[in-house]
């Protein structure tokens, strides 16, 4: 391989073990934040052990994907620098706001809520992990603002003397249509992510034979919230993934198409048929064989039964015509790697609407607010076990593949129309130094791996600690002489 594809399994390797921390990140700073504030509601001090026992695995996910974040940039000027020379103007605004205000903001009061147990009010100390939150949200807006650009090019013009994209309206890269569906739809599913991780340990905990019995009922509860938060979210999820389906079919043609297998054009009046399985050539050039549900694809693509879809035949042609000669746009085959398009669409959706089913089936068996009936039925079987290891990992991986299905179908694009991936590597970046900072990366990478997974399965093992009586955190009940402890 050279330096090109290097290059692109490098960036490939790092996003995608990043991003298994920022859906987390986003969904547990909410359901911590919900806990807390049903422990001030209620003085329900079960409600308080497991915000401080979801606090802590929630402030290990967010270091470690704090230090895995920073790897991402830094490879925009290594290995893509004429990528960054000819979108920096417009990229470089969203990310730079993002590190300025939304990881401040994150980072400064996460400090604060971690060392302010005991030394705040309540309602204000509270504030904080919502603020946390907030600040997750915001660092997802601007980078998604970022990434859409690429998808979408809006708010720029092309300076021709120095062939770079200049920002001429960063209001309409902030409401880039691509960014209005794509936002919700991945902090939505960042929440059933987060109710994922909830629902997961709090299964086990119910599972296991070695879990106090009076504890059960506290673990009932984090086991409902979860629950409920899978689900929710993962039917917002799917509304906004509709939209965002109608959206691509705009402004992404060839990746609506790849992602169907979808070869020949069906013009409208027709319908074009779903694909829930396709079988191709080796090639991924021509549909073998293929399991269909009849319009439903017009549907999905453009609202109606019978909409026109065009195929990647048709739209390959186009492309040919539309971009020949062009120095930054020109490629050879304008196709994305259809099988991976294809089934990483179906991975995410597959994974999700599992997920969503086995919370479905988690609030059935704890339905009539934890009666023997429930009891029964969730902690008596060997299954429950095996449906909580299970859980955690089908959003998350969910998450993963939707990423994987939006950048590798855009490809040969970096930038939709603009440019090519094989024009944006830096021209100065030799195979033997992308082979290098890849090999140094993936071993730091695996040994962070090891860390994160030790300390969570220490921790989250250990379950809910006991907390001392409710009046210790208040702060009239605190010395001012008394030092900032770390809360964990």
């Amino acid at each position: 391989m050279d330096a090109l594809d290097l290059a692109r399994w490098q960036f490939g390797i790092t996003t995608v073990y990043h991003y298994f921390f920022v859906p987390i990140t986003i969904g547990l700073s909410l359901l911590v934040a919900v806990m807390q504030t049903r422990w001030m509601q209620t003085r329900d001090p079960q409600w308080l052990r497991l915000t401080k026992f979801f606090g802590k695995l929630f402030t290990i996910n967010f270091a470690l994907g704090l230090v895995t974040g920073i790897v991402q940039e830094f490879q925009f000027g290594m290995n893509w620098s004429d990528y960054s020379r000819f979108v920096g103007d417009i990229f470089g605004a969203p990310l730079a706001i993002e590190a300025l205000l939304a990881f401040f903001l994150e980072s400064t009061f996460l400090g604060l809520w971690l060392f302010g147990w005991g030394r705040v009010p309540e309602k204000l100390h509270a504030s904080f992990i919502w603020l946390v939150h907030i600040g997750t949200l915001l660092s997802a807006y601007f980078i998604l603002a970022a990434n859409s650009f690429m998808q979408n090019p809006v708010g720029y013009t092309i300076d021709e003397a120095d062939g770079r994209a200049e920002l001429t309206d960063f209001l309409a890269v902030l409401t880039n249509p691509v960014q209005l569906v794509t936002f919700p739809h991945v902090v939505a599913a960042a929440w059933m992510t987060g109710g994922a991780f909830v629902l997961a340990f709090a299964a086990w905990h119910l599972w296991r034979q070695g879990t106090p019995q009076a504890d059960k009922p506290m673990y009932r509860k984090a086991a409902k919230l979860g629950a409920w938060t899978l689900l929710v979210a993962g039917l917002v999820v799917a509304g906004t993934g509709d939209l965002q389906g109608k959206v691509m079919t705009e402004v992404q043609p060839m990746k609506m198409a790849a992602a169907e297998g979808l070869y020949e054009d069906v013009p409208e009046g027709v319908g074009a048929p779903f694909s829930i399985i396709t079988v191709g050539t080796l090639d991924g050039r021509e549909e073998v064989w293929a399991l269909t549900v009849p319009k439903l694809l017009s549907y999905l693509a453009t609202g109606s039964l019978e909409g026109e879809v065009e195929g990647i035949d048709h739209i390959q042609e186009r492309y040919e015509l539309t971009y020949a000669g062009a120095e930054l746009t020109a490629a050879d085959d304008y196709r994305p790697v259809v099988p991976v398009t294809y089934w990483s669409f179906r991975l995410m959706m597959g994974l999700g609407f599992a997920g969503m089913a086995i919370a479905a089936a988690v609030l059935w068996a704890l339905r009539g607010h934890g009666s023997e009936v429930g009891e029964t039925r969730l902690e008596g079987s060997p299954w429950w076990g095996r449906a909580a290891a299970v859980v955690l990992f089908l959003p998350l991986l969910a998450n993963s593949f939707g990423w994987v299905f939006t950048e590798m179908g855009r490809q040969p694009w970096l930038v939709m129309g603009l440019m090519t991936t094989q024009t944006g590597v830096s021209p100065g970046t030799t195979t033997g130094e992308v082979v290098t900072s890849l090999v140094v990366f993936t071993l730091l990478y695996g040994a962070l791996a090891v860390v994160m997974v030790g300390l969570t399965l220490r921790y989250g093992r250990a379950g809910a600690e006991q907390v001392p009586e409710d009046a210790s955190y208040d702060p009239a009940t605190r010395s001012d002489d008394e030092p900032f402890v770390f809360t964990y």
